[in-house]
């Protein structure tokens, strides 16, 4: 299989802020904007996205659910599944769940090459938890 070459990945903060001198919308490149990618990917709902409704996980929603090693298998799976099919810049190499007793909190933390870029590997960790209303 032949490896993608790629120049470099750009994609705007989600956070809107502007850039102090020339004031336009902050960029994020290559390895930042991949993980804000892969992080976004995961904690978005299934369903979410109206013009791609199978975009996402159901994970945040099963935050209350008994949490056993299987329920961990379950949301490793459901997260490997959404990043190979909707992030193509990156090879999945692995990905981790936990779960402190008697909370309702997912570590969830994943391991990845940038596909196109000579980099290191990638590791990211985050907590994804219920929304607070």
């Amino acid at each position: 299989m032949a490896t993608k070459i790629s120049r470099s990945f750009k994609d705007i903060s989600l956070s809107f802020k502007r850039h102090p001198i020339t004031n336009d919308l902050i960029v994020l490149k290559n390895e930042n904007a991949i993980k804000n990618s892969v992080v976004n990917l995961v904690k978005t709902y299934v369903g979410e996205r109206y013009f791609n409704p199978t975009l996402g996980t159901p994970i945040s929603r099963a935050l209350f659910e008994v949490q056993t090693q299987e329920f961990a298998i379950e949301v490793e799976n459901e997260i490997t599944q959404v990043l190979v099919n909707y992030e193509p810049r990156i090879f999945l190499r692995s990905v981790s769940v936990s779960f402190p007793t008697d909370t309702n909190e997912l570590f969830v933390t994943i391991t990845y090459d940038i596909i196109g870029l000579a980099i290191p590997i990638q590791n990211i960790s985050f907590v994804l938890q219920p929304t607070r209303v």
